[in-house]
């Protein structure tokens, strides 16, 4: 028996600890933000787990729970922070030609000339994303120059206090009636993919990000193998284990928006029948990967 501590959020920990305990594989929830952690006395022994699932999404209380747990991760601090990235992993994947949306990466702060030149490269209305934050946090889309350059006002309120470590965000095009896919992608290969939509309410009210912790529904879908091949190319380029890839598909254009290293895992009938297996073999051959 395998153990693997997870220090993912309880839904993913749910959803993934039976199929693996059919897999010989126990998983244990350690959470490791929100919390008070004794260093003297910690609530983990390093002997506890054989190895990690996700390097926590927190980095510095990451830095403590590697440190604690000392094992190896299915996706390692490394995998994380080079997903969350935004502006790193569009610049990456346009260099190899896949396709992704217009973007502008902007570092604060700017002056507002320069804003005014990043607002007129596009036909608004833009979005404009802070770079490394997850869930849709911050996401806006502005119409016009004065609600483009009051987004940007925010948020250079906010990178003017000391603690805000990443000062930058991406001012992007705007794919109107897009359909939104995440793609999970699982040792360079395609292991199932959902459609994420909003109900007619949610669209008739305003709202038009995707996110499904803001909303939106998943459902599960069968992707075209060109489709699939997008997000697999991704995968590999970033050279990320568990990854998974949003695409944005507005007619004929297929354009990679976003990546996560930190993927929420559905139901296991939004994937391929041998998902688990195939986790199973990564996870084993992960733990054993240490020396």
């Amino acid at each position: 028996m395998i153990d693997l501590a997870v220090a993912n959020r309880e839904e993913t920990f749910e959803r993934m600890r039976e199929p693996l305990a059919e897999r010989e594989i126990q998983c244990h929830h350690v959470p490791v933000r929100e919390r008070s952690v004794s260093l003297a006395d910690p609530p983990w022994d390093s002997d506890d787990y054989d190895v990690g699932f996700v390097y926590p999404g927190r980095l510095m209380e990451g830095g403590v729970a590697d440190a604690l747990l000392e094992v190896p991760w299915v996706n390692d601090q490394n995998a994380v922070l080079t997903s969350r990235n935004k502006g790193g992993v569009i610049a990456r994947l346009e260099r190899v030609s896949i396709a992704v949306p217009d973007s502008v990466f902007v570092s604060n702060q700017v002056d507002e000339a320069e804003l005014r030149a990043v607002f007129e490269r596009f036909e608004p209305p833009v979005v404009v994303k802070p770079n490394s934050t997850t869930r849709g946090v911050g996401v806006a889309k502005a119409h016009d120059l004065d609600s483009f350059l009051g987004v940007c006002d925010y948020l250079s309120l906010v990178h003017d206090y000391h603690a805000t470590g990443d000062k930058s965000f991406l001012v992007q095009e705007y794919l109107p009636e897009a359909t939104d896919y995440r793609v999970m992608v699982l040792e360079g290969e395609y292991v199932g993919a959902v459609e994420r939509s909003l109900s007619d309410s949610a669209r008739a009210n305003g709202q038009w990000k995707h996110n499904v912790h803001r909303g939106a529904s998943a459902t599960g879908v069968d992707l075209p193998e060109a489709w699939r091949e997008i997000a697999e190319a991704v995968a590999t380029e970033l050279e990320i284990p568990f990854l998974g890839v949003d695409l944005l598909v507005a007619g004929d254009r297929v354009v990679v928006n976003e990546t996560n290293a930190r993927p929420t895992i559905d139901t296991a009938t939004k994937y391929e029948p041998d998902f688990y297996d195939r986790l199973a073999a990564v996870i084993r051959s992960t733990a054993e990967s240490q020396p």
